[in-house]
Protein backbone atom coordinates (compact mmCIF):
# COMPACT_ATOMS: atom_id res chain seq x y z
CA UNK A 1 0.00 0.00 0.00
CA UNK A 2 1.26 3.47 -0.80
CA UNK A 3 2.62 5.27 2.23
CA UNK A 4 1.31 8.77 3.10
CA UNK A 5 3.76 11.66 3.00
CA UNK A 6 3.89 14.18 5.81
CA UNK A 7 5.43 17.65 5.46
CA UNK A 8 6.97 19.12 8.59
CA UNK A 9 7.97 22.74 9.05
CA UNK A 10 11.69 23.16 9.69
CA UNK A 11 13.01 24.93 12.76
CA UNK A 12 15.31 27.88 12.18
CA UNK A 13 18.90 28.16 13.39
CA UNK A 14 21.77 30.59 13.11
CA UNK A 15 24.08 30.52 10.10
CA UNK A 16 27.36 32.21 9.36
CA UNK A 17 27.54 34.55 6.40
CA UNK A 18 28.46 32.66 3.22
CA UNK A 19 28.50 32.98 -0.55
CA UNK A 20 25.19 32.19 -2.21
CA UNK A 21 24.68 28.87 -3.93
CA UNK A 22 22.45 29.80 -6.83
CA UNK A 23 19.02 28.31 -6.43
CA UNK A 24 19.94 24.75 -5.43
CA UNK A 25 17.93 22.30 -3.37
CA UNK A 26 19.33 19.19 -1.66
CA UNK A 27 17.15 16.14 -0.98
CA UNK A 28 18.93 14.33 1.84
CA UNK A 29 17.74 10.86 2.87
CA UNK A 30 17.85 10.38 6.64
CA UNK A 31 18.07 6.70 7.50
CA UNK A 32 17.62 6.92 11.27
CA UNK A 33 14.82 9.46 10.99
CA UNK A 34 12.77 7.72 8.28
CA UNK A 35 12.69 10.89 6.25
CA UNK A 36 14.09 13.26 3.66
CA UNK A 37 15.36 16.73 4.53
CA UNK A 38 14.75 19.25 1.76
CA UNK A 39 17.42 21.93 2.07
CA UNK A 40 17.61 25.36 0.47
CA UNK A 41 21.36 25.58 -0.01
CA UNK A 42 21.29 29.29 -0.81
CA UNK A 43 19.44 30.21 2.37
CA UNK A 44 21.16 27.52 4.43
CA UNK A 45 17.92 26.18 5.86
CA UNK A 46 15.75 23.07 5.90
CA UNK A 47 12.53 24.06 4.16
CA UNK A 48 10.63 20.76 4.43
CA UNK A 49 10.90 17.27 5.85
CA UNK A 50 9.16 14.27 4.31
CA UNK A 51 8.15 11.10 6.06
CA UNK A 52 9.76 8.16 4.22
CA UNK A 53 9.33 4.92 6.21
CA UNK A 54 11.80 2.06 5.91
CA UNK A 55 15.17 3.72 6.66
CA UNK A 56 15.87 5.46 3.31
CA UNK A 57 19.47 5.62 2.09
CA UNK A 58 19.71 5.73 -1.73
CA UNK A 59 18.52 8.83 -3.56
CA UNK A 60 18.47 10.20 -7.12
CA UNK A 61 16.95 13.50 -8.25
CA UNK A 62 15.71 14.29 -11.73
CA UNK A 63 13.98 17.56 -12.67
CA UNK A 64 10.85 17.67 -10.50
CA UNK A 65 11.14 14.04 -9.32
CA UNK A 66 13.04 12.39 -6.46
CA UNK A 67 13.62 8.63 -6.20
CA UNK A 68 14.35 7.13 -2.76
CA UNK A 69 15.37 3.61 -1.71
CA UNK A 70 14.43 2.34 1.75
CA UNK A 71 16.41 -0.86 2.52
CA UNK A 72 14.47 -1.90 5.63
CA UNK A 73 11.07 -1.89 3.93
CA UNK A 74 12.61 -2.78 0.53
CA UNK A 75 10.54 -0.01 -1.07
CA UNK A 76 11.60 2.25 -3.93
CA UNK A 77 9.51 5.41 -4.19
CA UNK A 78 9.01 8.11 -6.79
CA UNK A 79 8.23 11.47 -5.16
CA UNK A 80 7.05 14.79 -6.55
CA UNK A 81 9.96 17.04 -5.60
CA UNK A 82 7.74 20.04 -4.88
CA UNK A 83 5.62 18.30 -2.24
CA UNK A 84 7.12 14.93 -1.39
CA UNK A 85 3.97 13.18 -2.56
CA UNK A 86 4.56 9.55 -3.51
CA UNK A 87 3.47 9.11 -7.13
CA UNK A 88 4.67 5.50 -7.53
CA UNK A 89 6.31 2.81 -5.43
CA UNK A 90 7.44 -0.80 -5.65
CA UNK A 91 8.56 -3.32 -3.03
CA UNK A 92 11.55 -5.33 -4.21
CA UNK A 93 12.46 -8.69 -2.67
CA UNK A 94 16.15 -8.51 -1.89
CA UNK A 95 18.46 -5.79 -0.60
CA UNK A 96 17.84 -2.53 -2.46
CA UNK A 97 20.35 0.20 -1.62
CA UNK A 98 21.88 2.24 -4.48
CA UNK A 99 19.95 4.06 -7.20
CA UNK A 100 20.68 5.89 -10.44
CA UNK A 101 18.35 7.57 -12.92
CA UNK A 102 18.65 7.46 -16.73
CA UNK A 103 16.49 10.39 -17.92
CA UNK A 104 17.16 9.84 -21.63
CA UNK A 105 15.66 6.35 -21.59
CA UNK A 106 13.19 6.74 -18.75
CA UNK A 107 14.84 4.15 -16.49
CA UNK A 108 15.76 3.81 -12.85
CA UNK A 109 18.47 1.38 -11.72
CA UNK A 110 18.51 -0.06 -8.18
CA UNK A 111 21.27 -2.29 -6.78
CA UNK A 112 20.35 -5.50 -4.94
CA UNK A 113 22.92 -6.07 -2.19
CA UNK A 114 21.77 -9.62 -1.41
CA UNK A 115 21.27 -11.09 -4.87
CA UNK A 116 24.11 -9.70 -7.02
CA UNK A 117 21.95 -7.86 -9.50
CA UNK A 118 20.60 -4.50 -10.61
CA UNK A 119 16.87 -4.02 -11.00
CA UNK A 120 15.85 -1.99 -14.05
CA UNK A 121 12.62 -0.06 -13.45
CA UNK A 122 10.51 2.27 -15.59
CA UNK A 123 10.99 5.80 -14.25
CA UNK A 124 7.38 6.77 -14.88
CA UNK A 125 5.70 4.17 -12.65
CA UNK A 126 8.54 1.97 -11.28
CA UNK A 127 7.40 -1.09 -13.22
CA UNK A 128 10.03 -3.84 -13.12
CA UNK A 129 11.61 -4.14 -16.59
CA UNK A 130 14.71 -6.35 -16.27
CA UNK A 131 17.55 -7.61 -14.05
CA UNK A 132 21.27 -7.17 -14.70
CA UNK A 133 23.77 -9.60 -13.08
CA UNK A 134 26.63 -8.11 -11.04
CA UNK A 135 29.31 -9.33 -8.69
CA UNK A 136 28.59 -9.93 -5.01
CA UNK A 137 27.01 -7.15 -2.92
CA UNK A 138 26.52 -4.33 -5.44
CA UNK A 139 26.26 -0.95 -3.68
CA UNK A 140 26.79 2.34 -5.52
CA UNK A 141 25.50 2.90 -9.05
CA UNK A 142 26.48 5.62 -11.50
CA UNK A 143 25.54 6.64 -15.04
CA UNK A 144 28.11 8.41 -17.21
CA UNK A 145 27.31 12.00 -18.17
CA UNK A 146 26.94 11.04 -21.82
CA UNK A 147 24.56 8.23 -20.90
CA UNK A 148 26.77 5.58 -22.45
CA UNK A 149 27.72 3.49 -19.41
CA UNK A 150 26.11 2.25 -16.20
CA UNK A 151 28.54 1.19 -13.47
CA UNK A 152 28.03 -0.84 -10.30
CA UNK A 153 30.43 -1.07 -7.35
CA UNK A 154 30.39 -4.79 -6.45
CA UNK A 155 31.71 -4.57 -2.91
CA UNK A 156 32.30 -8.19 -1.99
CA UNK A 157 33.75 -9.03 -5.42
CA UNK A 158 36.32 -6.17 -5.34
CA UNK A 159 35.23 -5.20 -8.83
CA UNK A 160 33.11 -2.87 -10.91
CA UNK A 161 30.50 -4.17 -13.37
CA UNK A 162 30.02 -1.89 -16.38
CA UNK A 163 27.03 -2.11 -18.71
CA UNK A 164 26.08 -0.49 -21.99
CA UNK A 165 23.28 1.73 -20.70
CA UNK A 166 21.38 1.60 -23.98
CA UNK A 167 21.39 -2.15 -24.65
CA UNK A 168 21.86 -3.21 -20.98
CA UNK A 169 24.54 -5.67 -22.16
CA UNK A 170 27.53 -6.24 -19.88
CA UNK A 171 30.49 -4.28 -21.25
CA UNK A 172 33.22 -5.37 -18.84
CA UNK A 173 34.09 -6.27 -15.27
CA UNK A 174 37.19 -4.60 -13.88
CA UNK A 175 39.03 -5.36 -10.64
CA UNK A 176 39.48 -2.41 -8.28
CA UNK A 177 40.58 -1.99 -4.65
CA UNK A 178 39.13 -3.69 -1.61
CA UNK A 179 35.38 -3.31 -0.95
CA UNK A 180 34.33 -0.65 -3.47
CA UNK A 181 31.20 1.16 -2.35
CA UNK A 182 30.58 4.60 -3.87
CA UNK A 183 31.56 5.56 -7.40
CA UNK A 184 31.01 8.46 -9.80
CA UNK A 185 31.91 9.38 -13.37
CA UNK A 186 34.11 12.44 -13.81
CA UNK A 187 33.06 15.03 -16.42
CA UNK A 188 35.69 13.69 -18.85
CA UNK A 189 34.29 10.14 -18.68
CA UNK A 190 36.73 8.51 -16.26
CA UNK A 191 35.18 6.44 -13.49
CA UNK A 192 36.39 7.00 -9.91
CA UNK A 193 35.70 4.22 -7.39
CA UNK A 194 35.98 4.63 -3.60
CA UNK A 195 37.36 1.48 -1.95
CA UNK A 196 36.39 1.43 1.74
CA UNK A 197 38.56 -1.61 2.47
CA UNK A 198 41.84 -0.34 1.04
CA UNK A 199 41.48 3.41 1.74
CA UNK A 200 42.05 4.38 -1.85
CA UNK A 201 40.34 5.34 -5.09
CA UNK A 202 40.64 3.40 -8.35
CA UNK A 203 40.35 5.32 -11.62
CA UNK A 204 39.09 3.58 -14.77
CA UNK A 205 39.72 5.09 -18.22
CA UNK A 206 36.87 6.69 -20.23
CA UNK A 207 36.51 3.69 -22.54
CA UNK A 208 35.82 1.54 -19.47
CA UNK A 209 38.48 -0.96 -20.50
CA UNK A 210 41.22 -0.68 -17.86
CA UNK A 211 42.37 1.05 -14.68
CA UNK A 212 44.57 4.07 -15.26
CA UNK A 213 45.42 5.16 -11.71
CA UNK A 214 44.96 4.57 -8.01
CA UNK A 215 45.51 7.03 -5.17
CA UNK A 216 45.25 6.97 -1.39
CA UNK A 217 42.76 9.03 0.60
CA UNK A 218 41.50 8.99 4.21
CA UNK A 219 40.14 6.09 6.22
CA UNK A 220 37.08 4.35 4.73
CA UNK A 221 36.38 6.41 1.61
CA UNK A 222 32.69 6.25 0.79
CA UNK A 223 31.42 8.71 -1.84
CA UNK A 224 32.75 10.96 -4.59
CA UNK A 225 31.85 14.19 -6.35
CA UNK A 226 33.61 16.51 -8.81
CA UNK A 227 34.10 20.26 -9.18
CA UNK A 228 36.82 22.60 -10.46
CA UNK A 229 38.91 19.73 -11.92
CA UNK A 230 39.02 18.17 -8.48
CA UNK A 231 37.66 14.97 -7.00
CA UNK A 232 36.18 15.18 -3.52
CA UNK A 233 36.04 12.00 -1.43
CA UNK A 234 34.24 11.50 1.90
CA UNK A 235 36.31 9.62 4.47
CA UNK A 236 33.89 8.02 6.97
CA UNK A 237 36.27 7.14 9.80
CA UNK A 238 38.45 10.25 9.44
CA UNK A 239 35.57 12.76 9.48
CA UNK A 240 37.17 14.50 6.51
CA UNK A 241 36.86 15.14 2.79
CA UNK A 242 39.89 14.67 0.52
CA UNK A 243 40.22 17.16 -2.35
CA UNK A 244 42.31 15.60 -5.13
CA UNK A 245 43.56 17.05 -8.42
CA UNK A 246 42.03 14.92 -11.18
CA UNK A 247 45.03 15.49 -13.46
CA UNK A 248 47.88 14.62 -11.11
CA UNK A 249 45.95 12.59 -8.49
CA UNK A 250 47.69 14.60 -5.80
CA UNK A 251 45.80 15.51 -2.63
CA UNK A 252 45.35 19.28 -2.50
CA UNK A 253 43.65 19.50 0.88
CA UNK A 254 42.05 17.40 3.57
CA UNK A 255 38.99 19.27 4.82
CA UNK A 256 37.02 18.76 8.03
CA UNK A 257 33.43 17.58 7.75
CA UNK A 258 30.89 16.52 10.32
CA UNK A 259 31.09 13.12 11.96
CA UNK A 260 30.94 10.10 9.62
CA UNK A 261 30.56 11.79 6.23
CA UNK A 262 28.87 9.67 3.57
CA UNK A 263 26.86 11.09 0.66
CA UNK A 264 28.42 13.86 -1.39
CA UNK A 265 27.29 15.91 -4.39
CA UNK A 266 28.08 19.06 -6.36
CA UNK A 267 26.13 22.31 -6.64
CA UNK A 268 24.71 22.89 -10.10
CA UNK A 269 27.07 25.83 -10.72
CA UNK A 270 30.10 23.67 -9.88
CA UNK A 271 31.28 26.03 -7.17
CA UNK A 272 30.43 24.04 -4.06
CA UNK A 273 30.45 20.52 -2.63
CA UNK A 274 27.70 19.27 -0.32
CA UNK A 275 28.49 16.52 2.23
CA UNK A 276 26.00 14.56 4.36
CA UNK A 277 27.27 13.75 7.88
CA UNK A 278 25.45 10.66 9.16
CA UNK A 279 26.34 10.93 12.86
CA UNK A 280 26.08 14.73 13.10
CA UNK A 281 22.64 15.22 11.52
CA UNK A 282 24.07 17.88 9.29
CA UNK A 283 25.28 18.79 5.83
CA UNK A 284 28.64 20.51 5.31
CA UNK A 285 29.07 22.86 2.35
CA UNK A 286 32.60 23.28 0.95
CA UNK A 287 33.81 25.99 -1.42
CA UNK A 288 35.30 23.95 -4.29
CA UNK A 289 37.45 26.87 -5.45
CA UNK A 290 39.07 27.98 -2.19
CA UNK A 291 38.86 24.54 -0.54
CA UNK A 292 37.33 25.92 2.61
CA UNK A 293 34.25 25.04 4.63
CA UNK A 294 31.44 27.53 4.04
CA UNK A 295 28.74 26.45 6.49
CA UNK A 296 26.67 23.62 7.92
CA UNK A 297 22.93 22.97 7.71
CA UNK A 298 20.92 20.85 10.14
CA UNK A 299 19.04 17.83 8.77
CA UNK A 300 16.77 15.09 10.07
CA UNK A 301 18.32 12.16 11.95
CA UNK A 302 20.99 10.09 10.21
CA UNK A 303 21.58 11.77 6.84
CA UNK A 304 23.13 9.42 4.28
CA UNK A 305 22.20 10.84 0.84
CA UNK A 306 23.70 7.90 -1.04
CA UNK A 307 23.51 9.07 -4.65
CA UNK A 308 22.97 12.31 -6.56
CA UNK A 309 20.79 14.51 -4.37
CA UNK A 310 21.27 18.14 -5.51
CA UNK A 311 19.35 19.98 -8.23
CA UNK A 312 18.46 23.51 -9.21
CA UNK A 313 15.40 24.90 -7.47
CA UNK A 314 12.37 24.09 -9.61
CA UNK A 315 9.94 26.25 -7.59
Amino acid sequence: MRQPVRLVAAAGFALAAAPAIAGDLAFVTCQNGDGVSVLDLDAGTQIAQWSVPGKPAGVAVADAVVFTVAPDSKIVRRHAAATGKVTAEIQLEGGPIGVAHDPARGRVFVSDWYNARIWVLAASDLTHVADLPTGAAPAGLALSDDGRFLASADRDADQVSIFDADTLILHRRIDVGSRPFGLRFAPDGRLFVANVGSNDVTVIGPQMDKTVASFSVGERPYGLAFAQDRAFVTNQYADTVSAVDTGTYQTLATLPSGEYPEGIDTSTDGQSIIVANWFDNSVTIIDAVTLSVIKEIETCDGPRAFGEFVQRDFR
